[in-house]
């Protein structure tokens, strides 16, 4: 759409430096007014890059900066906050072309990598050399390693192995004036100025555009895996046993927690019958030279708070428990439109945090079915809703995540830990940080970006 002359202008200006790489056609623009948020701006943006190589986006950043027509970058679009969602007059910039392996070091072991690879093909390829990609986000099989940068993306089996930010040496990151940075370095350590590095990752694109990635890799896992299903009657109880076995100093690769209301939309889903054993159900897998006594002191622990609980040894088995997990989001979505929260609490808060939603549910009336690593106390709630007649999120499920941050920041909690801010959470963002610190954010972009054209209005 040619809304103006400037937007005329602009788009020649990017047709004769990008040729084909740049779309207006409809059908192309149509998937990016939303992501897997579930928020749509209902509004088509101006035009679509897909670049295939750092000069695209150097040469589109270039021309948006001549004409300060607002950029926004996006991977899979897989983001769960709006991050990545266009509207009117805004320039997608996608990096989802851009997908190389650019190199595998074993013996450093690290990858460089182009940001728009898929977090499971890059592991599917290191699998061969022994190595492996250690973030592992629910969304691993269609989000991009350069989208769980941006958003510092956690996971499943964070608690043990860390986040995003753990896994990322160094990036060559384009301004929003064209420039590119080489951030970090490809050592082990290193402490030379300040940590930009640190800074861009979970930024959320709009500090600039990640075109290359250096990434710690680790060895495969090996050796005995064992997986705890464990079934309580109530979320509080299972959350206490996922506090006790943290507080007992067990670091478990993965432990998470699905409540009622989750079990019962997968057993729909999956057409399974889970929750006839147990309302709640608590995963929890070790895995290293202390995983069988981890995994025993887990089990005495379970079972003395109640749970019944069946243990394996058998990887396969063991996925098989995880996939279950998996398909919680695919459940809701079968059920009608979502919005999926992230908060995170310190770990024993977990029960306390898991009392609260269930208060609020009541008091609202509203079912807030919700997930939770519960080895690092990130909880996932989330409302399936009817939307609008515009397709807006209903007020009253507003004012119930309202609620619910509040009881996570009084907990001594955060209102994301690892979906980021996007568009949903923005108005919240001063009651966590204050005043002070939004501003000295506010300023730090604006070193970055003068302009304010990459990604306004996120995060």
């Amino acid at each position: 759409m040619m809304d103006t002359p400037e937007h005329a202008a602009a788009l020649g200006a990017l047709r004769t430096a990008l040729g084909d790489a740049l779309s207006v056609d409809q059908i192309d623009l149509a998937p990016l007014t939303a992501d897997k948020s579930g928020h749509d701006s209902h509004s088509l943006p101006l035009a679509l890059v897909t670049a295939r190589s750092i000069a695209d986006v150097q040469a589109t950043m270039r021309i948006a900066t001549e004409f300060q027509l607002p950029v926004v970058p996006r991977g899979a679009g897989t983001g769960l906050a709006g991050g990545a969602v266009a509207s009117a007059g805004q320039l997608v910039l996608s990096t989802l072309a851009m997908n190389r392996i650019l190199e595998v070091s074993v013996a450093d072991e690290l990858a460089v990598v182009e940001p728009g690879i898929i977090n499971a093909d890059l592991n599917a390829e290191l699998a061969a050399l022994g190595l492996w990609f250690v973030p592992d986000p629910a969304s691993k099989a269609i989000s991009t390693v350069g989208g769980n940068i941006a958003t510092n993306a956690g996971g499943l089996l964070c608690a043990k192995y860390g986040v995003t930010r753990e896994a990322v040496l160094g990036l060559k990151l384009v301004l929003a004036d064209g420039r590119m940075l080489h951030l970090g370095h490809r050592s082990v350590k290193g402490v030379t100025g300040l940590d930009l590095t640190a800074l861009v990752i979970g930024s959320e694109g709009t500090l600039g555009v990640i075109v290359e990635a250096t990434v710690k890799l680790r060895p495969l896992r090996t050796g005995a895996v064992a997986t705890i299903a464990a079934y309580f009657p109530d979320v509080t109880t299972a959350a206490s046993a996922s506090a006790a076995i943290t507080a007992a100093a067990i670091r478990p690769a993965a432990m998470e927690l699905l409540d009622s209301r989750s079990l019962h939309s997968i057993d729909r889903f999956l057409g399974v019958n889970l929750a006839g054993r147990g309302e709640t159900l608590l995963l929890v897998q070790t895995d290293g030279a202390a995983s069988e006594a981890e995994a025993a002191s887990a089990l005495r622990i379970i079972t003395g708070l109640g749970g019944d609980a069946d243990i394996t040894h058998d990887a396969a088995a063991g996925e098989e428990l995880f996939a279950i997990r998996r398909a919680f989001h695919p459940a809701l979505e079968a059920e009608g439109s979502v919005l999926i929260e992230d908060i995170a609490v310190p770990r024993s808060a977990l029960p306390a945090m898991f009392a609260a939603i269930v208060e609020i549910e009541e008091r609202y009336g509203i079912p807030i079915p919700t997930v939770a690593h519960a080895g690092d106390g990130n909880l996932h709630p989330n409302f399936v809703y009817t939307p609008g007649p515009a397709g807006e999120v209903p007020e009253i499920i507003w004012r119930a995540a309202d609620d619910m941050f509040r009881v996570a920041l009084a907990l001594g909690g955060t209102l994301s830990g690892e979906h980021g801010i996007g568009i949903l959470k923005r108005r919240w963002l001063a009651d966590e940080l204050g005043a002070d610190q939004v501003a000295l954010q506010d300023q730090i972009r604006a070193v970055f970006d003068p302009l304010g054209i990459l990604n306004p209005g996120k995060g």
